[in-house]
């Protein structure tokens, strides 16, 4: 098992595996392969921190890092970063690949100096990687009540004492706009996703949203 930066050639790739990762899994389809396919040319997109796994020189897992915002009470604006999606081939899922990458690229983002990561997630998975409530650390999430315990909404200080160094003892997380791409524009959205084979969308238990 190797992990590794994504190169160029890869993208097609990259992508097509991050549609076989999350089809159905949180809404009917997915859009995150449209997310990371916009997002390499965005700002906010870190190539610096942009892995891939291969095993058997197959490329099965794959995660991109963002830039994003921490918004204190007065409106101040702090750096924070985010990471997703993370992407796992179905084939290859529960067998803890998924954490492997994730560790390495959280030790790599470490030594970068990212000191602070929100993200969304399942609190079961992620707590193994050192994750926990951002309510925790007094951080709110942009849609919900100052202070709300959202179980979804996770954060870690990936640097020791990194919110308090920088004059954070409260603030809302405001996730990276190139996340909502695919809402924003459905039609330049659908015209990507039509390349790709034709697959079943399913409403499934436990999804998100059902459109």
């Amino acid at each position: 098992m190797t992990i590794r930066l994504e190169r160029p050639e890869e993208y097609r790739t990259v992508e097509e595996l991050t549609r076989e990762a999350f089809w159905n899994v949180y809404r009917p389809g997915c859009t995150e392969h449209y997310v990371l396919n916009q997002y390499r040319n965005n700002p906010d997109f870190i190539p610096e921190l942009d892995f891939v796994m291969e095993e058997d020189g197959k490329l099965i897992g794959h995660v991109m890092f963002s830039k994003a915002e921490l918004v204190l009470k007065d409106g101040t604006r702090k750096q924070s970063w985010t990471f997703g999606p993370i992407s796992i081939h179905p084939d290859y899922k529960r067998k803890g690949y998924g954490l492997k990458l994730l560790n390495y690229a959280l030790d790599k983002a470490r030594e970068m100096g990212v000191g602070f990561l929100c993200m969304e997630g399942n609190i079961d998975f992620y707590r193994h990687a050192g994750f926990d409530l951002a309510c925790k650390l007094n951080i709110n999430y942009h849609a919900e009540p100052a202070g709300a315990e959202v179980p979804y909404f996770l954060a870690q200080e990936l640097i020791s004492g990194w919110l308090k160094q920088n004059g954070i003892n409260e603030a809302t997380y405001c996730p990276p706009k190139g996340y909502f791409v695919a809402e924003e524009n459905p039609q330049a959205f659908e015209a990507y996703d039509s390349t790709f084979p034709k697959k079943e969308k399913l409403r499934l238990p436990g999804q998100l949203t059902t459109c």
